[in-house]
């Protein structure tokens, strides 16, 4: 067996073991491991690279805004401010037809800029907004579909995770990945609410709902004193966290630790974190740092495997062959990531497709950062996407009613993922709606 088939098989051996349900890291990092000692035959190499695999990832500077923004999006979970800015638009749109899922996907967008997680934007609007649109009867299907689309908003829309560990992989600017994701999170955040629009002109009865003036009559409005009480501190963390990474006055890290203390500060002015909560704070940053770090050390592992195999040499070999042009590359590459989606989690997917198609496309002379935006968007359609679509997984079991099916909430998110496809064809065919922000 020569290493081009050992390289084969281990990326299959990987999508299968993560798939059987082994913990995602260990399946990349012990099958790379594996790989390495099986194609030289050295099991002192396969640790060697391991040691550098440690070495030159996790250790460096970058990787601080990993606990930061993590532990800043805790806070602000903790501290209620999506509920804060869910009730503000919630009071701008209530007006109109389907206007509470309006008010879901704007009050995502923001929450998004200050958390940067799906699941914790899936988890805290399951709670704020899927009771009120119930309460005013709106078709459930509905109600959990537009959670589930707007939640992706997470990924997409900066500080996220995802755009962290992609710039990691790709060894690209973080600062310019967050700058790159600002115009593509709101264009989508806008065509949300342009379906929503769309849907209530044309699809009524699948909205459902009272008509506005019966919601208009069971609501008090806000005062503009609510308004301010409830914009300003979310506003302010977005102004010295994202305002001042585009300024250039704090780079990625100082900004995730401007924003982690800015965070905890609102919650101790507005009563809202307790020690305990802040010590589970803590330990909540801890655990999801350490499970993101051993991910990067395995994907690491897993690069130079595969540069071992020689695998990306040969895949661009083939597509060569093929004479795709760059949208037949792209749409192989969306088309993959879409079929990845219905197995795996978005890091999964960013760790093990980024490092087999970057030696194919950084020739093609194209924007990296770019190709993150595609990438994040790309592989947060799984999220929405059955038989894992793990938001979906989520807004089920935050729930809890027993007359929402989990096929319900995949049949809601579906209109969702298929305007996220769409927004990222446009995106694919304009790339300066990603990177037009870096000038």
């Amino acid at each position: 067996m020569n290493a081009l088939d050992v390289g084969l098989i281990s990326v299959l051996s990987i999508v299968a073991l993560i798939y059987l349900g082994l913990y995602i890291p260990i399946a990349l990092g012990l099958v790379s491991f594996l790989g390495i000692w099986l194609m030289r035959d050295n099991f002192d190499l396969a640790l060697g690279l391991l040691k550098i695999a440690i070495d030159n990832s996790i250790t460096e500077y970058p990787f601080a805004t990993v606990p930061l923004f993590t532990f800043m999006g805790l806070m602000v979970s903790k501290t209620g401010l999506g509920r804060d800015i869910y009730d503000v638009m919630n009071d701008a749109f209530f007006r109109i037809k389907g206007g509470i899922g309006m008010a879901t996907v704007a009050a995502n967008a923001v929450f998004a800029a200050v958390t940067g997680s799906s699941i914790a934007s899936a988890s805290v609007f399951t709670r704020v907004s899927v009771p009120e649109m119930l309460r005013f009867n709106y078709n459930p299907r509905f109600a959990v579909g537009v959670v589930a689309g707007s939640s992706v908003l997470g990924m997409i829309i900066p500080p996220s995770a995802m755009l962290i560990i992609y710039s990691i992989v790709a060894e690209q600017s973080i600062g310019e990945m967050f700058l790159a994701g600002v115009v593509p999170g709101i264009l989508l955040a806008a065509a949300y609410i342009a379906l929503i629009v769309i849907m209530g002109r044309f699809m009524p009865s699948y909205i459902g709902g009272q008509p506005p003036e019966g919601v208009t009559f069971e609501r008090q409005p806000l005062t503009r004193a609510d308004i301010a009480a409830k914009t300003m501190p979310i506003l302010l963390l977005i102004g010295v966290v994202l305002g001042g990474i585009y300024a250039g006055y704090l780079t990625p890290v100082e900004a995730g630790a401007a924003g982690s203390l800015l965070g905890l500060a609102i919650g101790l002015l507005k009563r809202r974190i307790t020690l305990k909560g802040f010590w589970e704070s803590l330990i909540e940053t801890g655990h999801i740092t350490a499970s993101i770090l051993f991910l990067i050390i395995a994907a690491s592992m897993y690069s130079r495997m595969l540069g071992f195999a020689g695998l990306p040499n040969v895949f661009g070999d083939w597509l060569t062959t093929m004479e795709f042009s760059l949208w037949g590359v792209m749409l192989v590459y969306v088309a993959l990531m879409i079929f990845l989606g219905t197995l795996l989690d978005t890091s999964s997917i960013i760790l093990i497709v980024v490092p087999l198609f970057l030696p194919v496309v950084e020739p093609m002379g194209i924007s990296l950062v770019w190709f993150g935006i595609v990438t994040v968007i790309g592989a947060e359609i799984g999220l929405l996407t059955p038989p894992l679509g793990i938001s979906c997984f989520v807004i089920k079991s935050t729930i809890n009613r027993p007359e929402i099916a989990l096929k319900d909430v995949f049949i809601g998110a579906f209109p969702f993922a298929v305007i996220m496809l769409i927004v990222l064809l446009i995106i694919i065919q304009f790339p300066v709606l990603s990177i037009g922000i870096l000038g």
